[in-house]
Formats: C-alpha cells, structure tokens, sequence
C-alpha cells in the first residue's frame, strides 16, 4: 500500500469524526492507542473534526508526508464524515492506507472492510494492534498473522485471529499531551476529560454492546494508579472535571472508596462523574457517598433504563430494586453528589401503559428528591448487543452496508413499533421531559437571569402535560426553541434533524 516516500514515514495521522460538540473534548482511543506510537519515535497528528476549521484540506495536507490515516468512530453520525474523508484521501492517492477503529469497525469488521474507501481495520483494544500494523507499513510487510487486524489483500477480506484482551494496568497511560483542551474549552466552555479506571461489565443487559468487545471481563486500575493520574492530569492541564467513563464503577467498592480517600488525602480540586448500575450504587452508605462527595465526586449516572418490571425482565435487568433507587437518590442528594438516571424508551414490548409507568416514576422521584435528573433514549438496536440475535422477528432491517450505519442514533430511531405518529408523540414527550426539570450539561449555558426565569417558568405547564398525558398543541416547546436564540451554547457539529425529516419538528 502507497509508495515507497509515503512507506518510510514516520507520520501518522489520526482523524476523530464528529459527534457532539456541545460536550468536545480529547477522543480517549485515539489518545490510547497513540501511546505506543509516541513511545516507537513514530510522529502522531490529531485532526478533530469539532475544533479543526477547513477539515478536508486540513486532512489532505497532513497525509502527504504521513505514512497512514487511522479514523475512530462508533456506530452512527460519526460514519458520514468518515466516508467524506474517506473518499476525499482516495481521490488524492487511491493506495494511501486507511485504518478504521473504535466500537464499529470492532464489531462489524467485515462490513466495515467492504468500503471501498477502508482498507484496514482494528478491533477491540487498538494499542498493541496499531503499532504492529503501523511497523509493518512502514517496513512493506504483509499484515497476516497481526493479531486484531483485519485487511484486503489481492480483492480479498482477510480477518486475522482477534488480539487477547490486556488488563488496563498493563496499558500504557494515554497521550493527553496530544489533546487541545484550550479548543475544546473555547468551544464548550468547560476544561474536562473523559478517564478510564475499569474496563466492562459483569451485567449482560440485552441492548448493551460492552459484552460483545470485552466480554464482561472487569478489570481495573489499582487504586492508587487512578489516584495519581487523575490528580496529576487535573493539575497539568488545569481540568476542573473529569467524566470517568467506566461502564460500571462500582463493581469493585472497596477499590472506589479508596480511590476517595486517595483523592482527598492529595486534596484534588477537580469534579469527576460516573456511571454504575443501580444495585451497586444502593450498597453505598450514607457514609461512603459523603466520602465520595469529598473526593469531587459529583454525579452518578445510572441505567435505570424502565420502570415496568415487564421490560426490565426483557432487559436482563432483573437484578433493579425500585425501592434502593429511591433510597439512594436520597443518600446521593445529601452527600452533594447528582443522581442521574437514564431512560429508553420504545424497547421491543413497551406499550403505552409501560411508558406511562416510567414517566410517572420519573416525575415522582424528581418531586421527591429535587436535583435528580433523567436523560432519555429511544431504544437503538447496536451491533454487538444481545438483542441483535433477535431483529429479524422484531422486523428490524439491519444495514447491508457500512455507511447503511449512518442514520442509526440514540435518541432519534424510528422502530417498526414506533413510527409516525406514536413517534412523534414520544419525541414530544421527552421534549417535554427536557424542560420539566433542571438538567445540567457538560458544556457551560450563557443564559441571563431574565432568560433563566423564563425557562423555568416552563416547567410547570411541562409537568402538568406529562401527569395528565398530554401533548396537543405543544406551545411551550414552540417558546422554549424561540428563548433559546438568546442562549449561548454550543451547538451539535452534527443535527439530528437531518437524520430523520418527518420526525425533525419534534426533535430539539
């Protein structure tokens, strides 16, 4: 692949698509899988489509003396801008290399290779994976036998066997030193990172895809590693919060209280967030979150996903307790620390009366306990997940095709159950969740106190539409679209009302 100048560079590039830029910050697999590189005197360059101007002629400039283009994305949004770049390097040079990694190109990889425009891909862990392509590049040599990767070879799709999965601790520490975190700051108005101390989950929920490239082996940094890379990657880059992004972090509870109690003894000053199932946040005792709410710790985001025991049986998630929720919004509340609950909506089964139990369970524990929080999804059947095995009897049609991905996005999927108008009718419902409540983004809001008053003052019709069911007329919504020109925020790089046009009136 490419020629003989292109072959012995030292150069690479990577190119993260993007996705969200209201909430920007440094792609962590790139910056994981760039260690090695670094560390093998290799030169890497970090295009990031959210804070990179004048994209496509950045990119094309920088491939001319590199020796390959690596793209990490996850299934959705992020495939259309890959393919533009994609077919924009190949029309430069149709033999320069193309490497695709990241959840996608892990979990359908064959699908992935069929696109004219890749000719590499990546799966699970990338960091020894990567460099080992990357060397055989460089030296003119064949990738058969690199474990992890998968390529074309004489027209052929060749996938070599996968790579064993490495315990995080002995990975190298990611490159942050790569990340333009005054950009990301300028854009959404905050210093953050995202962090990982853990890797999978022992639950095996039927819509998630963690089981399907780790294989629900937890494993995690020891305590006192995580303790010194967050406090030291907080002080040298001057974060004031990191979203540790584990898939479960309280899996190990004697190793997160130590971590606390590391993070107060160094005396961090950042915030830090995390996700855990909703059975393991309720052992925490009044206590233990105090302790956890002096680290930094401010928010706990957690799957509670339905409230109608039928769908959570569909789930795999019959290990939820309603009660310990409850209870442990309170004990969250009064160590200072957010409880926040996500919620998928249209779940192959869930019928009106399903809905409605969860809706009334969320405006319940937001009455109870003011400062809880809910974000909410429309089920999206992903590559990888349980459920997948299922989507032909539930009428799902699964893209033929790598691009065919584009359109699928979490909180915007149209189902066969859940079209036209019952579509359109959820989507206004969760607008209306959206303003019901307070719920506080990542990236910072420039509102006035006026414009504030105003938002909140919503609320109220908002919540009496989602106690009685109704949601003709929605005029409030009409007025919160108008109120938000006066706001200032950054917008999505990438709008999901062109996704889906008969639905994009509902969709904020």
């Amino acid at each position: 692949m490419g020629d003989a100048r292109v072959r012995g560079s030292k150069k690479i590039v990577f190119f993260f698509p993007a996705f969200a830029s209201s909430e920007a910050t440094a792609p962590l697999g790139i910056l994981a899988v760039s260690t090695p590189l670094l560390m093998a005197g290799y030169k890497v360059v970090l295009i990031d489509s959210t804070i990179t101007p004048n994209l496509k002629q950045r990119v094309l400039e920088e491939v001319k003396d590199a020796l390959c283009l690596g793209i990490s994305l996850v299934t959705g949004p992020m495939i259309r801008e890959t393919a533009e770049i994609g077919r924009a390097v190949k029309a430069w040079d149709k033999n320069f290399p193309i490497i695709l990694g990241g959840w996608h190109p892990s979990l359908l990889a064959l699908q992935t290779l069929e696109a004219e425009f890749v000719d590499i891909v990546v799966r699970g862990q990338g960091e020894a994976a990567m460099l080992e392509v990357v060397q055989r590049l460089e030296n003119g040599d064949s990738l058969v036998g690199v474990e992890g990767a998968g390529f074309k070879q004489d027209g052929k799709l060749i996938l070599n066997p996968p790579r064993p999965l490495q315990k995080l601790a002995e990975m190298p520490v990611k490159a942050y030193e790569l990340a333009d975190f005054d950009a990301y700051e300028r854009l959404c108005g905050r210093r953050w990172a995202m962090y990982t101390s853990s890797l999978a989950c022992p639950f095996n929920c039927s819509y998630c895809t963690n089981a399907g490239v780790y294989g629900r082996q937890w494993n995690g940094l020891p305590a006192e590693q995580v303790v010194d890379e967050t406090f030291d990657l907080s002080v040298r880059y001057r974060l004031d919060m990191l979203w540790i992004v584990d898939d479960n972090f309280l899996v190990d509870l004697e190793r997160a209280l130590k971590i606390a109690e590391g993070l107060v003894r160094v005396g961090s000053r950042f915030r830090w967030s995390i996700q855990a199932t909703t059975n393991l946040t309720a052992r925490l005792s009044k206590d233990e979150l105090r302790l956890l709410g002096r680290a930094g710790l401010h928010q706990i985001c957690q799957g509670v996903d339905s409230a109608s025991p039928k769908i959570l049986k569909l789930m795999n998630k019959t290990f939820q307790d309603f009660d310990s929720i409850y209870q442990s919004a309170e004990r969250c509340l009064d160590a200072g620390i957010r409880p926040s609950f996500n919620i998928i909506f249209g779940y192959p089964g869930e019928g009106s009366l399903e809905r409605r139990q969860t809706i009334q369970f969320i405006m319940d524990v937001c009455r109870r306990f003011p400062g809880a929080e809910f974000w909410t999804n429309i089920f999206t059947p992903y590559p990888g997940s349980p459920i997948m095995n299922h989507v032909k009897e539930l009428g799902i049609v699964v893209p033929d095709s790598f691009e065919g991905w584009a359109d699928y996005f979490p909180r915007y999927t149209v189902l066969p159950w859940l079209k036209g108008r019952s579509h359109r009718r959820v989507q206004v419902m969760r607008d209306y969740l959206r303003i019901a409540f307070d719920r506080i983004p990542i990236a910072k809001l420039d509102a006035g106190t006026a414009i504030r008053a105003f938002q909140h003052s919503l609320s109220y019709p908002a919540r009496w539409r989602l106690d009685h069911d109704f949601y003709a007329l929605p005029f409030e919504l009409w007025l919160n679209r108008k109120i938000k020109r006066f706001v200032s925020i950054a917008k999505p790089k990438v709008d999901a009302k062109q996704l889906e046009p008969a639905v994009g009136a509902n969709c904020p």
